[in-house]
């Protein structure tokens, strides 16, 4: 199969590709780099010309307001262009519990998925819960050199390469026309998870519980924790870290 990945160059994308190019796919990465431009639509319809699917694995600047024209934007360019090119597939990577959660980024992600199941094309969404990769920045956004403030929002976090293989899985099968959620093996709350990390970065720091701290902090309940229909990863936190140490 020719699989087109828009957003190729990145964190998931580049493993998508490597994945799925391991399993004898004809996988394209698409980006601004290889002249292809999601807000302009530069370079879609070459980009897209003979492939069976698309992965959109592309992401907005930025977590305000904004995103939702980014979004709106990118998938209306998106799908015009695998339309005219008769693409057969469309993939999209979105997150555990986004429809449950009151910020404008995850109400963007929201439109996109409504976006994508109402277009011309056989969708196929995969949401993931957070990646490890990402919880350093986490930590950084409620941090001084004494202390990390973080709310105790449970969460169920996995390895970027758990997700990549399973957006290659997908990729490369039929349209779901479906949802598929994807999560790490364990669930910790947000406060738990930031300790694990200091320790094993050997940073002395305290971590306390701030309600009000972050970007999770307007997180209620357990809405970003899979449910049992989920693809649990095998990957575990610490496994992870060990690695990456």
């Amino acid at each position: 199969m020719r699989i087109a990945v828009l957003g190729g160059t990145g964190l998931i994308g580049s493993q998508v590709v490597a994945l799925l190019r391991e399993d004898g796919h004809d996988a394209v990465p698409l980006s601004p780099s290889s002249g292809v431009d999601v807000i302009t639509g530069d370079g879609l319809d070459r980009g897209l010309e003979g492939a069976d699917a698309v992965v959109n694995l592309t992401n907005s600047p930025t977590f305000d307001e904004a995103s939702i024209d980014f979004f709106r934007t990118s998938m209306g360019n998106m799908l015009a262009a695998a339309e005219r090119g008769g693409v057969r597939h469309a993939v999209v990577l979105s997150i555990v519990g986004v429809d449950r959660v009151p910020l404008d980024y995850y109400r963007a992600k929201v439109l996109q998925e409504e976006l994508l199941r109402n277009g011309p094309v056989p969708w196929s969404i995969v949401r993931a819960t957070q990646f490890f990769e990402f919880v350093g920045s986490v930590l950084s956004w409620t941090s001084d050199e004494h202390t990390v403030r973080l709310p105790a929002t449970p969460v169920q976090p996995l390895a970027s390469a758990d997700i990549a293989r399973a957006v290659a899985e997908v990729a490369a099968g039929e349209p779901l026309r479906a949802i598929r959620n994807v999560a790490g093996p364990e669930v910790f709350t947000l406060d738990e998870l930031g300790r694990i990390a200091l320790e094993a970065g050997g940073d002395e720091r305290t971590v306390v519980v701030d309600p009000t701290a972050g970007l999770f902090a307007a997180v209620e309940g357990d809405v970003l924790t899979a449910g049992g229909d989920a693809v649990i990863a095998k990957t575990t936190f610490r496994e992870w870290l060990a690695r990456k140490g």
